[in-house]
């Protein structure tokens, strides 16, 4: 499945000389800034948990084209992070020459991750060349162009956010609070849980974690307030808005579940205590008593917040590691170590608003069309009031 009005690709390797983003179909004379995508990126690189490259790399975008004095022309945008590490991989990751003498190959693949089945895919004898893009340090690039994507959405009155869920089994009650708030209280804690005073907590079990050499998982919700409904289609299985979301969220590194709304848990209720039921009211239009189906029905948005949940598992590398065999002598041997983190949810909760940004600045401008904003923005208010006196 492609994008439809919007393209991006990124390219990089985690140790390489950095990223390359290339976002196209953004329109013209929308507002952005290297300062607005930085604040983004900072984001990402929060969390307890995180692993010594955090304290090496502070991601700062640079606006390489697609920009003047402050505001998109329409063109392709593209966007440039180095890799501050670059320094001391420059030899290791040269794209030219021969290799050093001492390097030593990546033969040791990881359970978990890419390393062995890319290196079948692709026929690579050294596993470094599939784990260096298998990386999530690719998903800096993601959040780079989700927030040029996102500021093209607050244009327009959407807003994104994210909150951590759970972190290994430990999953506290979280307040009835509204999806804004929870997102403001995730910013203040150092896990991204919308309860700071349980950061004690979390800090206490990934400590324990990292103690034993082990990795955490856990989950996180993603959601947008203020989007209008109309966005997808039920016409064709490509075009519903779900599985598009559903598909870019589980797209990101090391994501294994994903559910909009009650998602698993609605199976295993009664139809009454599943679906919105409507109301409707003359200037507010149509409106729903409750949003168990997390904004989407039919493959549609219906004018509720979208509500998605991702489930991330452990991270692959461990400072115990688990049994493998080496692709060379096909003996077993204890897989291979990388620099890595304790626990990435914190990072992943950001990376999914910036996927959840593409899939709806997407879909909006599959619906409005427009070259510019100022078209845009007019073609919007006149849908929205559409969709008030249907």
């Amino acid at each position: 499945m492609s994008l439809r009005v919007l393209r991006f690709l990124t390219a990089g390797e985690s140790h390489g000389q950095g990223l390359l983003a290339i976002l196209e179909g953004i329109p013209a004379n929308l507002e952005i800034s290297e300062d607005y995508i930085n604040r983004q990126l900072a984001r990402r690189q929060r969390g307890y948990g995180r692993g010594g490259r955090m304290k090496i790399e502070k991601d700062r975008a640079k606006i390489i084209s697609g920009v003047r004095f402050g505001k998109t022309l329409g063109s392709p945008i593209s966007l440039w992070i180095e890799n501050r590490d670059w320094e001391n991989w420059k030899e290791k990751m040269a794209p030219e020459g021969e290799p050093p003498e001492n390097l030593l190959p990546f033969t040791r693949p990881r359970p978990g991750h890419a390393d062995l089945a890319g290196g079948i895919k692709y026929n690579q004898r050294d596993l470094r060349n599939i784990l260096e893009r298998a990386s999530a340090r690719e998903t800096a690039a993601r959040v780079a162009v989700g927030a040029v994507c996102r500021k093209f959405l607050e244009d327009l009155g959407i807003k994104v956010g994210s909150y951590v869920s759970s972190i290994g089994d430990l999953a506290p009650e979280i307040e009835e609070e509204d999806l804004l708030k929870r997102h403001e209280l995730a910013e203040s804690s150092e896990v991204r849980f919308p309860d700071p005073s349980k950061d004690k907590e979390f800090r206490s079990l990934i400590d324990e974690a990292k103690e034993r050499g082990e990795s955490l998982g856990g989950t996180f919700v993603v959601f947008a307030v203020g989007v209008p409904p109309g966005l997808g289609s039920h016409i064709q299985w490509d075009r519903r808005i779900d599985g598009r979301i559903a598909q870019a969220i589980m797209s990101i590194q090391a994501i294994k579940g994903v559910e909009i709304g009650l998602g698993f848990e609605a199976s295993r209720r009664f139809g009454s205590q599943v679906h919105d039921e409507i109301g409707y009211e003359t200037g507010r239009g149509y409106f729903r008593l409750s949003n168990n189906l997390g904004g989407t029905e039919g493959g549609i948005t219906n004018g509720m917040p979208i509500v998605v949940r991702a489930a991330m598992k452990p991270i692959p590398t461990l400072k115990n590691p688990l049994k493998s065999v080496d692709i060379n002598t096909k003996e077993e041997i204890k897989a291979g170590k990388e620099r890595s983190d304790v626990v990435a949810v914190p990072a992943a909760s950001v990376v999914g608003e910036a996927m959840l940004s593409i899939v709806l600045a997407d879909a909006l401008l599959e619906k409005l069309g427009g070259d510019f904003m100022e078209e845009v923005r007019e073609r919007y208010q006149a849908y929205l009031k559409h969709a008030r006196d249907f």
